[in-house]
Parts: structure tokens; C-alpha cells; sequence
């Protein structure tokens, strides 16, 4: 395949207009390329404010698909994250010999900062922000963004600049990262998830590990050392560091204690770290691991011992992550609606003591559910479920646990709310994606969050009268 160098003159395609899209146009066009836009949607879909800002630019249009006609006159085509790469245009872009280009690819010639990347399926964006937070606590200016906040393209063309940015990367972004090289690269944990994208657990893993692609010797790489598929990893870099709950691991993890040594730069004979957690909102198990991956890339870059202690008591984890939203006599409520694969529905079953009653299903993304009857057993006493998954994962689930169907999330939250005790833990954990019924997973945890508020009004209601 040919190079292309962003330079005046060159052309390009960007296919999708959402806020990723829209910023690739900006950059682009400020380094003199020529850009036009192709989106799926029709006319009448594209926000008001996108189509005037193209139209008082002169940048062309296409709507309704994307035709080879329109695309392939470029030098090269810069895809969305969320325009799926099977797409027919970028095979015919390919046999043109048409670079297709992501967002990583395009910045890496311009970012001079250092760079800390994160990737995973579950747990980016909490270790994203946490270690902005500990790098911050120690003086440091930090960009946050890529797949959340601010993408990249809009930082670069900002006046301001950082120290060091913190990015988190999807598998969508890895697959046409180019060269995209980050100093300190973690890999977090690795579980089914995408699958309607990627077609195969070896094609997620395979986007997942371009993370590492690019490392040099002088580079770091961290790895979930918990997970079987991600602590095997051969990678290029010259440091491969491990977290987890072992001993022998680079970060380990005991009881709320997270354990630094054989770091680069720390002296062999230099006794071990302790960073505890006893009063930060990292406590969970889940948040343990979150916590020791990020401890771990924050001293990497140097950030004092000091400044980490300080950075994880000052954390506050992101919303629609073990938030809990309520205690109802004696039974708390906890949105979860970040957990959108089973893994992340698994983890967060495990993080809670005591019985469960879960409400799960949503927008199925071809993941295999006959791993839920392992999941649910033991922990959870009942589950009820919602969504166009509801029926696949009731067939694989109601003869483990005792399982219902509700038609909204709110009346799973009522239905949920009969059948806990004291004691109990009503854990939103839907295990699927939230667009058959709601905008997005922050939508699905607003919804969660007013369905259980207007049952505790209710509750209060009640003792008045």
C-alpha cells in the first residue's frame, strides 16, 4: 500500500459524521487537505449545526451510503470508529491501493508529547481517568481523551498543550492505528465483547494487541496478569510489567493494598511501594485491578509516591460503574449500565456481597450467552430481563436461576424491588449493548437511576401515611 503524508493538497474521504468524524474534517482541513464526507444517514437525519458547518465550507456531501464512486477519487479514506471496516468501500479503496487511515494513525506524526495508552475490554475509561488523576496530582498538565472526552484531533489543533496524554483506545480505533506508537501501553483484561464487528474472538484479540505494534525497547507495556489470554502476550516493547493479584506481579494486589516493585528506574535492592485504598472509592475488586494498572503506568512515568496517594484518594470513579444509587430498606441499588458484555456483567456479579437480583439483557452484539448459567450461579437468586436479548439469554438462564421477562427497565426495577430483602443488592448489569432501547449506556443509567428514586419517594410516601 502507498503512503500519504496529511500535507496541502491531499485529498481525503471521512466516513461518518459524528463528533470523531467532524474533528478529522477540522484537522484535516487545517493542514491544507482536501476533505469530503460520506455518510449512511440521509440528509434529513445529520444535526442542523453539522450541515451548515459543511455547507459554509463548500465541503461535499455524499448521504445514504458509501459509494466507491464518491470515495475512492481520494488519496485516502478516513473511517469513523463506528463504520464497521467490512464495509464494501474499503475493500474497493484497498484494491486502488487507498490507505485507510483511523484517527491514531493520522496523529502519530504530529504528538511529541509522551503517551500513555489504555485498551481492554473492560475497565478503559476508569483506568484512562484514574491515571490522568494520579499524573495531575503530581503537577502534570494531562490531555484525557481518544475513545472518551476529546479526540485527539481537537487537542492538536488546541493552543494549549500537555505534558503527557492519557488516551483510551477501542478495539474500532487499533484496527487502522498505523504506526501509532504510545511510551506506556496497558492491556487490562480481555473477555468476548464486539463480536457483531469483529466476527471472531481472533480478529478482537488481533485489534486489541495493535496496541503493542509499534513499542521500541524503550517502551513499557502492562498486562493484565490476571487474565489468561492477556498475561501470555509477547510484546515488542522492552518492559512488559504485569498487575494482579499475584505476588510475583510488578503491581500486586493484597486485601486493599496495592504492592509497587521492579519497576523501571526502582533499584533492585529498593524495598516495595504500598499505596492502600482503604479510603478511596477503588474498594471493589473489580477497582482493585483498575487501581493497580494504573498506580503502575502513573510511577512508570515518574509520579511520586506522594502524589499517588493523593491522586487515589481524590479519585471519583465515572458514572454507570458500581454506582450506587440508593439503599431502600435495607437493599441497595447498584447502575452498572457500563457493563455491556459478559465479562463486565461477571465482574461486576462478583464485586458485590451477598445475593443478587439482576436485571440484565439489551441490544445482543453476537456474544455467546452459554457462559451464564456460570456467571449466575451461586451469587445472583434472581434475574430479570429486558430488550431484544431478552429471549436468547432466558433460554440459557431459567433453568439455572429464577428468571422473568419485564417489557421496560423501569418495571424491572419494580419487579426487582418485590422480590429483594434486606440484604440484597439490585444490580443493574444489562451484560448487552443499551440501543434497542435507550440513545446509550448513560442514557440506560439515567433511566435506572429516576426508576429507582421514584420507588424510594414512593417508599417514603408510604411511612407517611
Amino acid at each position: 500500500m502507498s503512503k500519504v503524508k496529511i500535507e496541502r493538497g491531499a485529498s481525503a474521504v471521512v466516513l461518518g459524521l459524528g463528533r470523531s468524524g467532524l474533528a478529522a474534517v477540522r484537522f484535516l482541513r487545517h493542514h491544507g487537505v482536501r476533505v469530503a464526507v460520506s455518510e449512511e444517514k440521509s440528509r434529513d437525519q445529520i444535526p442542523r449545526d453539522d450541515l451548515a458547518f459543511l455547507t459554509s465550507r463548500n465541503i461535499a456531501l455524499e448521504t445514504g451510503g458509501h459509494s466507491t464512486t464518491f470515495c475512492c477519487k481520494a488519496d485516502f479514506l478516513v473511517p469513523s470508529p463506528g463504520v464497521p471496516l467490512d464495509t464494501p468501500v474499503f475493500e474497493a479503496a484497498r484494491s486502488r491501493d487507498i490507505p485507510v487511515l483511523g484517527e491514531l494513525a493520522i496523529i502519530t506524526p504530529f504528538v511529541r508529547e509522551p503517551i500513555i495508552a489504555v485498551t481492554g475490554t473492560n475497565g478503559k475509561t476508569t483506568v484512562t481517568g484514574l491515571i490522568g488523576g494520579l499524573l495531575r496530582a503530581d503537577g502534570r498538565e494531562v490531555f484525557v481523551g481518544g475513545n472518551i472526552g476529546t479526540p485527539v484531533f481537537d487537542y492538536l489543533l488546541s493552543p494549549l498543550r500537555a505534558d503527557v496524554l492519557v488516551l483510551e483506545v477501542s478495539s474500532f480505533q487499533l484496527e487502522i492505528a498505523g504506526g501509532f506508537r504510545p511510551h506506556i501501553a496497558l492491556f487490562l483484561n480481555f473477555s468476548p465483547d464486539h463480536l457483531d464487528r469483529h466476527g471472531s474472538m481472533e480478529r478482537y484479540l488481533a485489534a486489541k494487541k495493535r496496541i503493542f505494534a509499534a513499542q521500541k525497547a524503550a517502551d513499557i507495556a502492562i498486562l493484565g496478569g490476571d487474565d489468561p489470554v492477556v498475561s501470555r502476550l509477547e510484546v515488542p516493547a522492552g518492559h512488559r510489567l504485569l498487575f494482579g493479584t499475584a505476588s510475583h506481579m510488578q503491581a500486586s494486589i493484597r486485601d486493599l493494598e496495592i504492592r509497587i516493585t521492579g519497576i523501571p528506574g526502582m533499584g533492585e535492592n529498593q524495598k516495595a511501594e504500598t499505596y492502600p485504598l482503604y479510603r478511596t472509592a477503588l474498594t471493589s475488586s473489580v477497582n482493585r485491578l483498575n487501581g493497580a494498572a494504573a498506580v503502575l503506568a502513573a510511577r512508570c512515568l515518574g509520579c511520586s509516591p506522594a502524589a499517588v496517594r493523593a491522586g487515589l484518594t481524590a479519585f471519583t470513579p465515572p458514572p454507570n460503574r458500581m454506582e450506587t444509587v440508593a439503599r431502600i430498606n435495607g437493599v441497595r441499588f447498584i447502575n452498572d449500565s457500563k457493563a455491556t458484555n459478559i465479562g463486565a456483567m461477571q465482574a461486576a456479579i462478583t464485586a458485590v456481597n451477598g445475593p443478587v437480583v439482576l436485571i440484565a439483557g439489551g441490544l445482543d452484539k453476537e456474544c455467546d450467552f452459554s457462559s451464564l448459567p456460570g456467571v449466575v450461579n451461586g451469587r445472583v437468586k434472581n434475574v430479570i430481563l429486558i430488550g431484544e436479548a431478552a429471549e436468547k439469554m432466558y433460554t440459557q438462564l431459567s433453568s439455572t436461576v429464577y428468571t422473568e421477562k419485564a417489557d421496560t427497565l423501569e418495571a424491572a426495577v419494580r419487579m426487582a424491588h418485590e422480590v429483594a430483602v434486606s440484604g440484597d443488592t439490585v444490580l443493574l448489569a444489562p451484560g448487552c449493548a443499551s440501543f434497542d432501547m435507550f440513545s446509550g449506556y448513560a442514557h440506560r443509567g439515567e433511566s435506572f437511576r429516576q426508576a429507582v428514586a421514584l420507588l424510594k419517594s414512593q417508599e417514603r410516601t408510604d411511612h407517611r401515611r
